[in-house]
């Protein structure tokens, strides 16, 4: 699969998804979002993939916002539509994908590039990075899912400081509120990511598909969290990594999961 704003490469069992438009800050257009639809897309349906790391290319931005030259003159209409596709096809879809993602934040994460991030299963940012929602500073709100995931990372009211100031904050006062997990120096980001995803890779990628989802449960109106949780604690029972992991700690060893 070929394209114009994004890198993809594969190593192994881990996946790098890099958005590579430098000279526009890694911005997001229409063009990169369907890209990375069809990438994320592409990645959940290879079983050899275990992790994904998505990050910007250089070191001035992961991705420093939307591209505002493409809905400026935008109807009411459209502007609803831009937002609900891209939900549809992108933010949503990355949270519910059952690959972990790990969002790698190099430099700027504003706007839609810091909702990207909140979408991805976790984030860790470099000391350089700078994130904030500044599109009330334009006359619109946050459309990408920035405020209902923000308050779910960092609660309400400093969600709502950060909306309605505009502000950026720092990648230590990031991790401060809960938004970032980890940070580390530009050089370290990627390989501190690979850390993480050889972490990861080593359970039972069937479990953790089904914690990411009881996980998510929790945030969906209508949605019995701790039933989702039940439903698939007992599915684990029925699966060939259950048996190998209960199998493998019995005899003191390291687990090799089937991934079935």
């Amino acid at each position: 699969m070929k394209f114009n704003n994004i890198l993809v490469q594969k190593n192994d069992s881990l996946a790098q998804i890099t958005i590579n438009r430098p000279k526009k800050l890694n911005a997001l257009n229409k063009e990169t979002i369907s890209e990375l639809s069809d990438a994320f897309r592409d990645l959940e349906e290879d079983f050899n993939i275990k992790v994904i790391i998505l990050t910007g290319s250089g070191e001035k931005a992961f991705v420093a916002g939307a591209d505002i030259s493409e809905f400026a003159d935008f109807s009411v209409d459209e502007g609803g539509s831009l937002a609900k596709k891209g939900q549809e096809i992108l933010f949503d879809f990355i949270e519910s994908l059952t690959t972990p993602v790990i969002a790698a934040v190099n430099g700027f994460a504003l706007g839609g590039g810091l909702e990207l991030a909140m979408a991805c299963h976790f984030r860790i940012a470099s000391d350089n990075a700078k994130m904030g929602l500044p599109e009330v500073s334009l006359g619109v709100i946050p459309g990408y899912g920035g405020t209902q995931r923000l308050p779910q990372l960092v609660g309400k009211g400093k969600a709502m400081e950060l909306i309605m100031t505009a502000s950026m904050i720092s990648a230590e006062e990031a991790k401060s509120y809960g938004l970032i997990n980890h940070v580390t120096t530009p050089e370290e980001l990627l390989p501190l990511a690979e850390k993480l995803a050889s972490k990861i890779m080593r359970n039972s990628p069937v479990a953790i598909s089904l914690a990411i989802k009881a996980v998510n449960a929790n945030f969906k109106d209508g949605v019995n969290g701790f039933e989702t949780e039940i439903q698939g604690f007992g599915a684990c029972f029925g699966t060939e990594d259950f048996k190998e992991g209960t199998t493998a700690f019995l005899e003191k060893r390291k687990p090799n999961f089937p991934g079935k």
